[in-house]
């Protein structure tokens, strides 16, 4: 069970669903169906097997490769002869000339007086090579599926297509209950791994809470010995994870990769971006920032204040890929060459400066899970605010709303280093920040790996205090 660590709740989602089907609000159309979307290489099917393994309800499991539709359709007698589906003969008798004659059958082939399941693995596969696929899936669901007590689930990795899905004026709209599987958050991590809230923070930045790289880090271990480890190993996960992942998102998107490497080594505005992505033309850029925002690969963020501003800045999305872009991706040819030492000691000189804005993040994070907190109230927005020069840079912003705000209500700083506190200095430069902002006192808030020895904040808050944000 080690590698579902933290699942609990999507387990529990996914046998609220089944127990729907058992005992229907509408006893004529007792089928329920989730869509259940998250990024690649997170667990999704490793989860739904759990499910499977543990809910003992007859199903059928399909798999999307990534092939032409005729190839797509070879495939699904050979998961119908696999399923544990009572009437699975039914599907076998004669191969399906297309999805709609396929899940047709399938309709036959459910049980009628229990609760079944059928899993459709990377669904946007599908939708990209079958013409029609969702008008098909909903006409059948609809006259069909929906009627006998089946569970489908729809998964996918391209989380903008399986957003679309249930989108307004596309056919499958309002038709499934959308579930997003995470990764495994910091807290999960530490207890998977055995780690006290600094180095579990820690972990959580490199792995990025994937749970294939979780699952190869000995518990107990530090961060240098488990990347000591798997620096040596060309086939670890923390090796192959994200290069198998961003052939799969971007196989034919050249430019969208050459700018995610710019991005990824550090670059986080326009013109630099373009500058180090080879001079490329402003609208091309453009459009390759589209695609990855598009994908949730990026974010690009606006300084939150109660000025408009167009310094938007960009940062990879996820962590884990965000550390294998800085350090891991760019020197593989070493790592294959076994010089993984040379690629430690290049981690080792930037790792302070890398984390202290990797961890910025996941602070916020934290804090809109936490807050209220002492003084500090909730707010419906946590940003950061910078200015183009960066004269004035500010960690921690709450805001009303976003990009421009009414009201800004708190201000803070994060400090992420192994062993200086949160002192007077980093408290007057905050001090200093704020009066640049705002004439307001608003509240201020220190974050720090290593305490705080001054007074006069509204709250601090140190490495266990950002896990409770996930105990719950």
């Amino acid at each position: 069970m080690a590698g579902f660590v933290g699942r609990r709740r999507e387990l529990e989602v996914l046998g609220s669903a089944l127990a729907r089907v058992q005992e229907p609000s509408d006893p004529s159309r007792p089928g329920q169906c989730v869509l259940l979307r998250g990024r690649r290489r997170i667990g999704k099917s490793r989860l739904v097997e759990e499910f499977l393994r543990t809910a003992q309800a007859p199903y059928l499991f399909f798999t999307a490769s990534g092939a032409p539709a005729e190839e797509e359709l070879a495939q699904w007698p050979i998961a119908a002869e696999e399923s544990t589906l009572p009437d699975r003969d039914l599907l076998l008798e004669e191969p399906p000339t297309g999805w709609g004659t396929a899940l047709r059958a399938l309709a036959q082939a459910l049980p009628d007086d229990r609760p079944s399941v059928v899993v459709i693995d990377e669904v946007p596969y599908l939708m990209a090579a079958v013409d029609g696929f969702e008008g098909i899936l909903q006409r059948d669901w609809d006259r069909l599926l929906s009627r006998k007590p089946v569970l489908l689930l729809l998964i996918g990795s391209d989380l903008s297509m399986m957003e679309a899905l249930n989108s307004y004026r596309r056919p499958f709209h309002q038709r499934g209950r959308e579930m997003v599987v995470g990764p495994l958050n910091p807290a999960e991590v530490g207890r998977m791994l055995d780690l006290g809230p600094a180095e579990a923070v820690d972990a959580a930045l490199i792995s990025g809470g994937l749970p294939l790289v979780c699952l190869e880090w000995p518990a107990g271990q530090d961060t240098w010995g488990y990347l000591e480890q798997a620096l040596r190993d060309p086939l670890s996960a923390l090796l192959v994870s994200a290069e198998r992942s961003l052939a799969a998102e971007f196989p034919d998107q050249a430019m969208a990769r050459q700018v995610l490497r710019a991005i990824g080594s550090g670059e986080r505005t326009f013109t630099n971006i373009a500058r180090a992505a080879g001079g490329i033309a402003h609208t091309t850029l453009s459009r390759a920032l589209e695609v990855l925002m598009e994908k949730r690969v990026v974010a690009g963020e606006l300084p939150l204040s109660t000025r408009p501003s167009k310094e938007r800045r960009y940062r990879v999305a996820d962590s884990y890929l965000r550390f294998w872009l800085r350090f891991l991706g760019p020197h593989l040819p070493e790592i294959e060459r076994t010089r993984g030492d040379l690629v430690l000691h290049r981690i080792r000189r930037q790792w302070t400066s890398w984390r202290g804005r990797a961890v910025e993040p996941l602070v916020r994070e934290a804090l809109a899970r936490l807050l209220p907190l002492g003084e500090l109230p909730a707010v419906p927005v946590i940003g950061g605010y910078w200015t183009r020069g960066n004269e004035v840079e500010i960690d921690l912003v709450g805001a009303d709303r976003e990009p421009v705000a009414r009201e800004l209500l708190f201000l803070g700083s994060v400090k992420w280093l192994e062993n200086a506190p949160f002192d007077g200095h980093d408290l007057a430069a905050l001090h200093k920040h704020r009066a640049a902002l705002t004439d307001r006192p608003v509240p201020l808030l220190a974050v720090s790996r290593s305490g705080v020895t001054v007074t006069g904040l509204a709250a601090t808050l140190g490495p266990a205090d950002l896990l409770t944000a996930w105990h719950a």
